[in-house]
C-alpha cells in the first residue's frame, strides 16, 4: 500500500507509484565549511543513489551557507528545524526545498500555521517528523506506536485546513518493534507518504541489521516511500545500506553488485582494506556489474568466473579477472586503479 498521495521536493516526487527515495543528513555543521568541498560530496552521494539530503538549521547563522547549498545542490535539500519556528521561515526564505519540523516542538499553533503558510507560498514541502521521545502528554494512557499516529494525524489535520497537503510524515524510534507497528497504523489511517527509518540506530552493522529488518519488513508490505538507514558513522554507508536494501527487495534495479569473501585463516591478501577502498566508487558507478574481491586462491578463481570482474589477491600480488577471464596480474598498490581502467574500458 505505497502511499496514494505525492509529496513534491523540487522537481522529485514521493509517494505514488514513484521509486522509493533515499535520503541522509549532513553529518557536519554548515557554517564555516568549504561550500565546494560541501558541493561535491553531495555530488558524490547522488552519483551513489541519494535523492535528497538534509541539513541541521540551528541558528541564524546557517543562513548564508544554506542559501549556497540549495542554490548549487543537485538533489533537493532540507532544513532540520526544532523549536523556533523563525528559523523555519529562514529556512524556507533561504532555498530549502523541504523543511522538516515537529510541531509540538514549535510551540504555539499560530507558529507552526506561519511555517505551513509560508511553505504553501513558496511551493516547498514539509516533512513532519515524530520521533517515540518527543511526543505530547499522553492523556488517552494510549501506547507509544499509537499515540505517534494520533498525533500525526491532529497534525496533518492542521495543515489540510491551513490548505497545505505537501506533507510527508515519518514516526521514528529506537525500538524497531514501536518503529514497525507505528508505520502499520499509520499506513491503514492515512494515505500520505510515509518515510521510514529507525531513529539511533547504532554502528554501522548494528544499524544496517535493524534497519534492514524493520524497512525490510515494512517495505516488503507496501509501506513506506523514502528512507534512511541511520548509522553512527559515514553518510556515504547510510546510502550504500538503503540501496543494497532497495536491491535485494527487487525494488532496485541496476547499479554495482559487489561480493567480497570473508576473512579465514587462509587469507594472505588484505580483501577487507581492497573493498573499503573500492565501495564508495564502485557505487558510484552507473553500471549494472557484479564485482568481486577475494582474498585466497579456493574460491576466488571459481568467483572469479561468475564476475563481470574480479579481483583475486595472493600476498602481495592480485589477478584482474574480467568475464571469467584472467587479463592481467597487478600488485596490491595499482590493482584499485587496474580494475577501474578494466571497467571504463569494457574489457
Amino acid at each position: 500500500m505505497f502511499s496514494k498521495r505525492i509529496c513534491r521536493v523540487r522537481d522529485l516526487e514521493i509517494g505514488g507509484k514513484k521509486p522509493v527515495r533515499v535520503q541522509t543528513m549532513y553529518d557536519s555543521p554548515i557554517v564555516g565549511a568549504d561550500i565546494d568541498e560541501l558541493i561535491a560530496r553531495i555530488g558524490k552521494l547522488s552519483s551513489m543513489g541519494c535523492d535528497l539530503i538534509r541539513f541541521s538549521y540551528s541558528s541564524f547563522d546557517d543562513e548564508v551557507p544554506f542559501k549556497e547549498i540549495a542554490k548549487r545542490s543537485i538533489i533537493p535539500v532540507v532544513a532540520d528545524i526544532h523549536f523556533d519556528y523563525r528559523l523555519a521561515l529562514s529556512a524556507l526564505e533561504s532555498g530549502a526545498d523541504k523543511i522538516r519540523i515537529n510541531p509540538g516542538n514549535i510551540g504555539a499553533k499560530w507558529k507552526t500555521k506561519e511555517v505551513v503558510l509560508s511553505a504553501l507560498d513558496k511551493g516547498r514541502a514539509i516533512r513532519i517528523g515524530l520521533n517515540s521521545g518527543s511526543l505530547p502528554k499522553n492523556e488517552k494512557g494510549l501506547d507509544k506506536a499509537s499515540l505517534m499516529v494520533e498525533t500525526a494525524l491532529d497534525y496533518l489535520n492542521d495543515f489540510e485546513s491551513w490548505g497545505f497537503t505537501n506533507t510527508v510524515v515519518s514516526l521514528k524510534a529506537s525500538d524497531v518493534d514501536v518503529t514497525m507497528e507505528a508505520a502499520r497504523k499509520f499506513a491503514t489511517s492515512s494515505d500520505y507518504p510515509l518515510h521510514l527509518g529507525v531513529t539511533e540506530a547504532g554502528s554501522p552493522i548494528v544499524s544496517s541489521v535493524r534497519s534492514a529488518w524493520a524497512l525490510g519488513n515494512l517495505l516488503h508490505e507496501h509501506i513506506g516511500d523514502t528512507v534512511r538507514v541511520s548509522i553512527t558513522g559515514d553518510i556515504e554507508d547510510e546510502i550504500i545500506a538503503a540501496n543494497e536494501i532497495l536491491r535485494t527487495l527487487g525494488l532496485k534495479k541496476g547499479g554495482v553488485r559487489l561480493v567480497s569473501c570473508p576473512r579465514c585463516g587462509r587469507h594472505t591478501f588484505d580483501s577487507r582494506g581492497m573493498v573499503e577502498r573500492l565501495q564508495p566508487r564502485l557505487m558510484a558507478l552507473d553500471k549494472d556489474i557484479t564485482v568481486a574481491v577475494m582474498g585466497c586462491q579456493v574460491n576466488g578463481p571459481g568467483e572469479a568466473k561468475d564476475a563481470d570482474y574480479a579481483l583475486t589477491g595472493i600476498g602481495k600480488k592480485a589477478f584482474l579477472y574480467a568475464k571469467g577471464v584472467l587479463i592481467k596480474e597487478v600488485t596490491e598498490e595499482n590493482a584499485e586503479e587496474a580494475l577501474f581502467e578494466a571497467i571504463e574500458n569494457g574489457r
